[in-house]
């Protein structure tokens, strides 16, 4: 039983570590949009952002905790670029597919 413990404590010291981080950076757009009119976001748009970053920091734990060294900087990269290429697409439509933003 006490292992069940450790493993519940453990998962969810990264569900919170993928969670504050999201916050936080969810934050850098709520205090700009405070002081700048060029900053402007919707509840929508911060909703696709937290699900976007949570996703991406729950993949990045869950890499870390079953892979090796070398595949693990490879399957970082590879996430940092999967996230970097959806954002622009929902941003600015580099792609030009319907979920494109302005």
């Amino acid at each position: 039983m006490k292992s069940k413990v450790a493993y519940t404590d453990a998962r969810d010291k990264k569900f919170l570590r993928a969670a504050s981080a999201t916050l936080g950076l969810l934050l850098v757009p709520l205090l700009a949009m405070q002081f700048t009119d060029e900053v402007v976001w919707s509840v929508d748009d911060f909703i696709i952002a937290g699900v976007l970053l949570f996703g991406a920091a729950l993949t990045y734990e869950f890499i870390v905790k079953t892979h090796s060294s070398k595949s693990r900087t490879m399957l970082t990269i590879l996430l940092v670029v999967i996230f970097l290429l959806v954002w622009a697409e929902l941003a600015v439509g580099v792609f030009g597919t319907p979920f494109a933003g302005s």
